[in-house]
């Protein structure tokens, strides 16, 4: 068993209605999925390019600012923040692949929206708050995980699902450690060249009002083999409120609506999470409601 691979090029030739199909399938069976031939201007040679500055910036790193219960060193890139200097091109390079990714996470969710039936930019419309708001936070996280002497020990990072609305991985492709759990089983998730890795986080499930679940995920450590991975995310501003959709909530008679879940402020959701990353994610969601 093995999460689908989808040619994303497909989906604006004779192919499309089997691309959405494949989309649909990975996000409502898998909360992931991996996208190759993604265009939308991320070629090959970006994609090398991201590779060689990130190999070369973590070489040198010191990887003694390791997590106290995660084998992870990480940092994150904010366009307002202060990014390494130790690389020479490393930030150019990476503000060219986060610009790219970013109208990538933004047409894969134009495609969840025609998959659900909703109109076309809804998702994006109710993570920026509204109508030609432009709030939503995009962030891109960084991790190295250095060999491990005790793998059996301690993991890369502990299981959880992911706070946000979509994410997208641009993972080692030699040295795998990434698993999602389906059906009660771990599944790896294969190092495949660059490709893509997509997977939807909680704001996804709740908008979805289930449809789409955010899959419980984990990171495995190795004796040997430095893995790196580049996680990006397009999350909802800290002030929406995130809710099911109207158009997705059943009805269960002619004057009352079944939603499954519940209507919240992001930003109490995250501040939530913060607590109870790695805990069941449904009394989170009851939680934030609380927090309103």
């Amino acid at each position: 068993m093995a999460i689908p691979v989808i040619d994303f090029s497909k989906l604006n030739g004779e192919e499309r209605a089997k691309t959405m199909a494949q989309i649909a399938n990975g996000c409502e069976e898998w909360g992931f999925f991996q996208l190759v031939n993604h265009i939308y201007g991320i070629s090959e040679e970006l994609l090398e390019r991201v590779k060689k500055k990130l190999n070369d910036l973590v070489e040198k790193k010191s990887s003694d600012n390791l997590e106290n219960v995660d084998w992870e060193d990480v940092f994150t890139l904010l366009d307002e923040n202060e990014w390494p200097t130790q690389t020479f091109g490393f930030k150019e390079t990476m503000a060219e692949y986060r610009s790219e990714l970013k109208k990538l996470a933004v047409k894969v969710m134009e495609v969840m929206d025609e998959n659900l039936g909703l109109a076309k930019g809804y998702i994006k419309r109710a993570f920026n708050g509204g109508e030609d708001q432009d709030t939503a936070f995009f962030g891109t996280k960084v991790s190295h995980y250095p060999p491990c002497p005790h793998p059996d020990r301690v993991t890369g990072l502990r299981a959880h699902t992911d706070a946000g609305g979509v994410f997208l991985l641009f993972q080692d492709d030699e040295v795998s450690g990434l698993q999602i759990l389906k059906d009660g089983q771990w599944i790896d998730v294969q190092p495949l060249p660059n490709s893509i890795v997509i997977n939807t986080g909680d704001q996804i499930e709740v908008l979805s009002n289930g449809k789409y679940k955010s899959a419980w995920h984990r990171v495995l450590t190795k004796t040997n083999g430095n893995r790196r991975s580049i996680a990006s995310f397009y999350n909802p501003s800290l002030k929406a409120t995130i809710a099911p959709a109207p158009q997705l909530v059943e009805k269960v008679n002619q004057e009352v609506d079944q939603a499954y879940y519940p209507k919240f402020v992001f930003g109490d959701y995250m501040a939530v999470y913060a607590e109870q990353k790695f805990l069941p994610k449904e009394p989170r969601f009851q939680a934030a409601v609380r927090a309103m």
